[in-house]
């Protein structure tokens, strides 16, 4: 007999929560991508262009967990107009032994949410200094808040700066922040000043122009580029790879839709240029930050590794809570035409 388990949105929020086990469950995915054979396929992306939406299909197979994801990620960024959140989504779980579907994660994008801060969360813990207090996050919508959620969780933050083109939306998330964190959280309408003594910046939009310029950065300051998951995209000024340590989550995928694919086109680097990838820091087999007054830039793209991540985690946890629904997805003999 086949039985499946399928959990819904709000089952998943109540077993899985960005907390510090869900960054150590991203860490060790990133460090496995350094460390073990890990079968990762290149992104698959559908474009809907009439209605800016995209697609994205994840997968990895890791070696010591139990199962594998296939992750379903569409963004429609018009959704807002229509009053409808932007991302959305689902995830897959197979048995890594069998192949048999073990679980269905009927996350809305949620799971998606939480290990995409934790993966924030991951490269501020390796690549921004240890004192770093003051953070800075481009973008209001659900990562600018979770990015901000999960920096508290390895970083003494006091203070933060939020910059959205919508000044009203960016007040909100600021106020909200603000009261849930116990922290000085404050909207700012410029994103210079925004930037300007602030140790850690997160950008989280989906601009497909620079919204963070070379020139604005100070010395001892950690990037983190999250936006950028498609050709398209570009948050972050090219000529910062003039001035910054860059440290990509997946090399070869970051060279293709990232931000150093932004600066390999843009002449300012070299598509066989060799970088650290974020699990090779975490695994110390490459260097990250070596001084106080050094910059550094993480370039998340999102990998599929995350994914099973936190779909192994989602699932043991639902088990463990006796969490959702279990189904017999077995026919009978006879039932098939």
């Amino acid at each position: 007999m086949s039985r499946m388990l399928v959990l819904t949105e709000a089952e998943l929020r109540r077993v899985v929560r960005l907390d510090q086990s869900a960054v150590a469950c991203v860490e060790e995915a990133f460090a496995a991508l350094a460390t073990k054979p890990v079968a990762m396929p290149p992104i698959l992306r559908l474009d809907i262009p009439e209605y800016r939406g995209e697609v994205d299909v994840k997968t990895a197979y890791v070696p010591g967990l139990d199962g594998f994801a296939i992750k379903v990620s569409p963004g429609f960024f018009d959704n807002p107009k229509l009053g409808l959140p932007s991302l959305n989504g689902l995830m897959i779980l197979f048995s890594a032994r069998t192949g048999l579907v073990e679980a269905l994660l009927l996350d809305n994008g949620y799971l998606t949410d939480v290990r995409t801060a934790a993966a924030g969360a991951v490269a501020a813990r390796h690549l921004a200094r240890p004192d770093a207090a003051v953070a800075a996050v481009f973008g209001a919508g659900m990562q600018a808040r979770l990015q901000l959620e999960a920096l508290a969780l390895v970083r003494p933050i006091r203070e933060a700066r939020i910059w959205a083109r919508d000044q009203e939306k960016a007040g909100k998330v600021a106020s909200d922040l603000s009261r849930k964190l116990g922290i000085s959280v404050t909207a700012i309408t410029d994103p210079r000043a925004a930037v300007r003594g602030a140790d850690i910046i997160v950008t989280t939009t989906p601009s497909e122009q620079p919204i963070l310029r070379a020139d604005w950065l100070e010395p001892g300051q950690h990037v983190t580029a999250m936006g950028s998951d498609s050709e398209h995209k570009n948050e972050i000024d090219p000529a910062v790879f003039a001035r910054a340590t860059y440290v990509a989550d997946r090399l070869s995928q970051t060279r293709r839709l990232g931000e150093l694919a932004s600066a390999i086109r843009a002449g300012l680097t070299t598509a066989d240029q060799s970088f650290a990838e974020l699990g090779e820091v975490i695994a110390g087999k490459r260097t990250g930050r070596t001084r106080a007054d050094e910059i550094t830039l993480a370039d998340l793209t999102g990998t599929g590794v995350q994914d099973t991540a936190i779909a192994n985690l989602a699932a043991a946890r639902a088990l463990s809570a006796g969490a959702g629904q279990t189904i017999d997805t077995k026919a009978e003999a006879g039932d098939a035409a």
